[in-house]
């Protein structure tokens, strides 16, 4: 079975966050997991109305369509 217990290692000393449940002699590996900084990367300045004119609506886009028309009755 795997317990999973995470601490901190400082000056030569390994602090858990909480107490094993086992009282008997156990093999345990220990990983070190360096904090790793986050890149964020700034945010590019939207440019309005790159895509005007590039979609064209029917004239009767807005009429019902016929495939509904018997629910709209």
């Amino acid at each position: 079975m795997l317990t999973t217990i995470s601490g901190t290692y400082e000056n030569g000393h390994i602090f858990l966050e909480e107490i094993p449940q086992t009282n008997q002699k156990i093999k345990v590996f220990v990983t070190f997991m360096e904090e790793i900084p986050l890149k964020i990367k700034p945010k590019q300045e939207r440019i309005l109305g790159t895509m005007k004119g590039s979609f064209k609506l029917s004239s009767d886009f807005n009429e019902p369509l016929n495939d509904l028309k018997e629910y709209m009755e």
